[in-house]
């Protein structure tokens, strides 16, 4: 258990409530004060087996009673609950059947980080992306009303969240639908709330009662033909909720705004929730809680204690000291843009909030002014960087593969099809780990390549990646240097900024008969595979523009050629120098090594390859299997 955890005393006498709960329903016969004895228990219980396991840590500290609130009125899993992302809903698993499964949360064969349809019919919707959580509770609510079923629907968004514009969106069409829906702000980062004070609480439960409620809905009815006095009535309503509540915005996009309230006050959430879960109008509830409430280490630095690593036993008496790790590639990036930063005062970072893990604090700290955390808004990140270009500036992206497919249009429309000068830092390509399939960056090989215009480039060590970074930002038009999350091979990095010959791979290893074409980081395995077998392997460095040469002089000199990339298969690299042999009708057997056509689940990074069979074990069988069907074909040839 975390060290400093004094916070939570439990009362021994008591039989622990949490041992009672296997769902929801054990625990709607609870007192109230029972219930608060219980989300003591929750939370002691979520420190202990994060701390046994890893995994996401400070929001689900936060909304603890919240948890427990909302199973406690709703009849989940008949009632609809929609976490948004999902770091926030490790409580959620635990009071749904999955306490003891989350000892093994985020490991190969144990339960996702995440919300997760499969895995329980509590997580109704599969998240991992944010700000998702309004649209698909809007359907579900649209989905029950026209099935006639008497069905509640929450969404669960953090104020972060909520920065994104599909929750706007989401937010109005939903107004216009009038649709049985509750909307629950959790905004644990002071980012939207004032005025949380006596009369705020105050006036939050007047407008959550139901005597406010039934009023307000009859009024509604009576004014229905007289529109200028329902106006008017409307106006006055938002204006006096405005004086107290930081809600206009809400209001005027047509919901009923209640709060804000304080979201560790379990009688107050139980109170407010009971009255708000009848309202057939869309509705949304703000409430404030503390990221890592009861933990102060993680109240203290909540960005710090988003998610927690294993906690290691400490080592034995005379055990070596573990070897130190070289940078990680986001730490490679995070330096190279502090450099070119300043060589080049035109150069502007961007990250739509991934500031700490695309390792840009030190650049936001010495270069504030030319950095810009655009929050969760991946659209607006890419059309921002464009207009910023159309001016001369040189805006880098720093963005994670799977959120730049959330920008797609706007790399190609706004950036590829105007030639506009933009870098892009491409963080976590290909499998991630523990986080899964949610956040693999498992396509962009096959999605950038396509686009006209584009320069894409994969590094197969650190000091690639620094150059590469160099090399594309030297490229007068849009170009993108993905690499893969953690650390590389431990290739030293030099200082200099030195660019690559465009478009051009190298030779790493001379060999016969089989030709391996390595594409970014899994270069380490393809030599080992190619020691194994005596084959030649090369490091093509550019996905885009692709070493034709290279390629030609290979095909000429060897009966197999091998591509490996840490992408799908499909439309990849491989597939470009398929592409490129076509056209130049040249004939040589090809076997292309990259992820499958699936979905890869959560487990360590080495186990997802070796799943995927590109490990140095995986891709010497792939190979060897592959040669001995060519030439029994050759044998049985007439």
């Amino acid at each position: 258990m975390p060290e400093k955890f004094t916070e939570i005393p439990l009362e021994r006498p008591h039989t622990p409530l949490l041992d009672q709960v296997s769902t929801p329903a054990d625990m709607r016969t609870f007192t109230e004060e029972e219930l608060v004895r219980l989300a003591d228990e929750l939370r002691a219980h979520l420190l202990y087996s994060v701390g046994k396991s890893g995994g996401h840590f400070g929001a689900g500290l936060g909304v603890v009673e919240l948890t427990v609130a909302l199973h406690r009125v709703f009849n989940t899993p008949t009632d609809r609950l929609v976490w948004d992302v999902g770091h926030q809903a490790y409580p959620h698993k635990i009071l749904t059947g999955r306490r003891q499964a989350l000892m093994d949360v985020r490991k190969e064969e144990g339960i996702s980080g995440f919300p997760k349809r499969s895995e329980s019919k509590f997580d109704t919707f599969g998240v991992g992306h944010s700000s998702t959580s309004i649209s698909a509770a809007l359907g579900m609510a649209i989905a029950a009303r026209m099935d006639r079923l008497d069905r509640r629907v929450v969404a669960v968004i953090g104020d972060g969240a909520m920065t994104a514009g599909m929750a706007f969106e989401a937010i109005n069409h939903a107004a216009h639908t009038d649709a049985r829906l509750l909307v629950v702000l959790n905004d644990n980062n002071m980012s939207i709330s004032r005025n949380v004070g006596g009369l705020a609480t105050y006036f939050s439960k007047i407008w959550s009662s139901r005597t406010y409620n039934n009023i307000r809905e009859g009024g509604k009815k009576v004014l229905k033909a007289i529109p200028s006095a329902a106006a008017f009535v409307r106006k006055t309503e938002e204006h006096l909720k405005a004086m107290v509540a930081p809600g206009i915005v809400f209001e005027e996009l047509g919901f009923n705004y209640i709060g804000p309230i304080d979201g560790h006050d379990l009688p107050l959430l139980l109170q407010t929730l009971d009255n708000l879960k009848d309202l057939n109008e869309p509705v949304l509830l703000h409430t404030i809680t503390r990221k890592g409430q009861g933990f102060l280490p993680a109240e203290d630095d909540p960005i710090g204690y988003h998610a927690l690593n294993k906690i290691e036993p400490k080592p034995e008496p005379g055990t070596p000291p573990a070897k130190p790790k070289g940078p990680k590639y986001q730490q490679v990036f995070g330096d190279w843009l502090c450099d070119m930063a300043e060589a080049d005062d035109r150069l502007v970072g961007i990250t739509p909030a991934m500031c700490e893990g695309s390792g840009m604090k030190a650049f936001s700290e010495r270069f504030p002014e030319r950095f810009h955390d655009v929050a969760i808004a991946e659209q607006h990140a890419l059309t921002f960087a464009a207009g910023l270009a159309c001016e001369g500036k040189k805006p880098v992206v720093a963005i994670y593969s799977t959120f730049l497919q959330r920008a797609y249009d706007q790399l190609i429309h706004d950036v590829a099809l105007q030639d506009l000068d933009v870098l892009f830092g491409i963080d976590r390509a290909g499998v991630v780990g523990e986080d899964g399939a949610t956040h693999a960056g498992s396509f962009d090989l096959s999605y950038l390549r396509c686009v006209p215009n584009m320069v894409v480039m994969a590094p197969s060590d650190e000091n690639e990646a620094r150059r590469m970074l160099y090399t594309g930002y030297r490229y007068p038009g849009p170009a993108a240097v993905r690499y893969p999350r953690g650390t590389g091979p431990g290739t030293a990095i030099e200082e200099a900024m030195t660019a690559l010959p465009l478009g051009q791979g190298v030779i790493r290893r001379q060999g016969r008969g089989v030709a391996i074409l390595n594409f970014g980081a899994l270069l380490t395995a393809a030599l080992s595979a190619g020691e194994a077998i005596n084959a030649t392997v090369a490091d093509m460095r550019f996905v885009k523009p692709l070493d034709r040469g290279l390629v030609d002089d290979l095909a000429a000199r060897h009966e197999l050629l091998v591509t490996v990339e840490d992408n799908v298969v499909m439309g990849g690299a491989g597939a470009a120098v398929s592409e490129h042999l076509a056209m130049m009708e040249t004939v040589v057997p090809i076997l292309h090594l990259g992820l499958p056509d699936r979905f890869i689940e959560h487990a360590t990074r080495n186990a997802q390859l070796a799943e995927a069979g590109l490990d140095a074990a995986g891709i010497q069988s792939a190979i060897k299997d592959r040669l001995s069907r060519l030439r029994a074909g050759r044998r049985a040839a007439p």
